[in-house]
This record gives C-alpha cells, structure tokens and sequence, in this order.
C-alpha cells in the first residue's frame, strides 16, 4: 500500500466529488493515449521506407509522449489526495481505513452513487462487502 493515511467515512465521502471527477479525467487521458497508441502502431506498421509515414508515425509518438505524461501527472495527483488508484477502465478507487484495529479499503467504482463497500487489504473488489454499521 502506498499511503499511510486512514480516511474515515466521512472523509472519503467528502473527497469522492474530487476523486470522481479525476477518475473521470483519467478515464479520458487514457482513452486519448490508447488511441494515439494504436495509431502509431498502425502507421508503423505501414511505413516500408515511405518518408512521409515515417514522420506521422514520429509525431503521433510524440503525442503518445503527451498523453502519458498528462496522465501519469493526473494519477500523481490522486495518489497524492490518499486514495488509491485500483483500475482506470473499471474506475475503482481504494480509501484506506481501519477497522478493529486493522487496515481495510473501503472501495467505490465509477458510477456507484456513493462509497458502500470495503474489503480486506489482502483481498480485492470481488471479496467486497457492504458497509453497515456505525462502526465506520
């Protein structure tokens, strides 16, 4: 885990509008690069000497340079907010918390209206369970 912090519920709460817009953006920046991606691939693979495709190919790395900076930058900076970043294209997202005395991830994905879930740090969304309780 990369983070030492403990979000109680009502902190992560009030951070998922910010942590929601972000997945959202990263969701986006990924999309970009993975389309620049497969066009360089594309245009690569067409090249056989023409000088023209050569250069197209050069700048679409170049994009692809782009958009992986813009979202390694963006991933930083939820990373830096605590939460941890668990699946761009499914849009999870980890809060650390503890929970009798041990450290649990209370989990949200894009899309679910709110933070419901948290799950065992050695165990993933699958193993997910509902919070209950005001124990959180």
């Amino acid at each position: 885990m990369s983070t030492n912090y403990r979000f109680t519920l009502a902190e992560a709460l009030g951070l998922l509008p910010t942590v929601r817009q972000m997945v959202i953006e990263l969701q986006a920046r990924k999309q970009e690069l993975d389309v620049a991606a497969a066009a360089v691939e594309r245009l690569e693979g067409l090249t056989g000497g023409n000088g023209h495709l050569a250069a197209d190919a050069a700048r679409v790395r170049r994009e692809v340079q782009v958009h992986a900076t813009k979202l390694e930058a963006l991933m930083a900076e939820l990373a830096s907010l605590g939460p941890l970043l668990k699946g761009i294209d499914e849009g999870l997202v980890d809060f650390p918390a503890e929970r009798e005395g041990r450290v649990v991830l209370m989990c949200w994905r894009l899309g679910e209206e709110t933070i419901g879930w948290w799950h065992e740090e050695d165990s993933g969304f699958a193993s997910r369970r509902p919070l209950q309780g005001n124990d959180w």
